[in-house]
């Protein structure tokens, strides 16, 4: 599924975060309620990778929190990797 970042609103950006909440949770098997105490979706949900798309890298996010975690996506985060949830910073 492809975010268009210049239209994403508060609200289409939290359904389409929740969306992937449950994605990753019955992927993973995992429960959802431990995605949603944490307020954070699981990698495999936003097809997180360690390497960047393109021009596209964790550290130029707006949702990246240095040195290696992010606002909404759960564990170690590389400054260098990318998922489907980058937002350009501005």
């Amino acid at each position: 599924m492809s975010i268009d970042r210049q239209d994403l609103s508060r609200r289409v950006f939290f359904r389409r975060v929740a969306a992937y909440a449950v994605g990753g949770a019955i992927i993973q098997g995992s429960g959802l309620t431990a995605a949603i105490a944490q307020g954070k979706v699981a990698q495999t949900a936003v097809a997180y990778q360690d390497s960047p798309k393109g021009a596209q890298r964790c550290d130029g996010c707006s949702l990246f929190l240095a040195p290696n975690s992010c606002k909404v996506v759960d564990g170690q985060i590389s400054s260098q990797g990318w998922c489907s949830l980058f937002s350009a910073k501005t």
